[in-house]
């Protein structure tokens, strides 16, 4: 039983968790282009340029429907991981403020999950794995 429960873990834990991992970068950069004006604003008032979001929305939809479909995953992932941290940093960093800390440590614990499609590859069913006779 366990040695199918690995199994099936190892084949099918990689893109659920890269699914997971991009559902919230996609569903953000939406979000952005509904809100455009707004989050042009809030980014000004943070010090941000409003003028970056465009880059912002770019690097959320294409960078997670990458992760999602296992294409350019290492790039992909080492981009977003970067992505995390400074918007976290840029966003949430207040140590005054145990929620916006708390927030800043869920941008670090994303860009951990991306660090390690970094390392370890897409897994099975990726795009990446065309024309290769392994699974990653």
């Amino acid at each position: 039983m366990l040695m199918m429960f690995q199994a099936n873990a190892e084949k099918y834990g990689p893109l659920v968790g890269r699914l997971l991992l991009a559902f919230m970068f996609i569903m953000a950069g939406v979000d952005k282009i509904n809100g455009y004006e707004g989050t042009q604003a809030y980014m000004n008032s943070m010090g941000v340029p409003g003028a970056l979001l465009p880059l912002v929305i770019i690097t959320e939809v294409v960078g997670g429907f990458a992760i999602v479909l296992g294409w350019q995953t290492r790039l992909a992932a080492f981009a977003l991981a970067g992505f995390t941290i400074i918007s976290g940093l840029l966003f949430h960093y207040d140590p005054e403020n145990q929620m916006q800390m708390i927030m800043l440590m869920k941008n670090f614990s994303i860009a951990g999950g991306f660090l390690l499609l970094v390392a370890m590859g897409p897994g099975p069913f990726a795009l990446d794995n065309r024309g290769k006779g392994s699974e990653d």
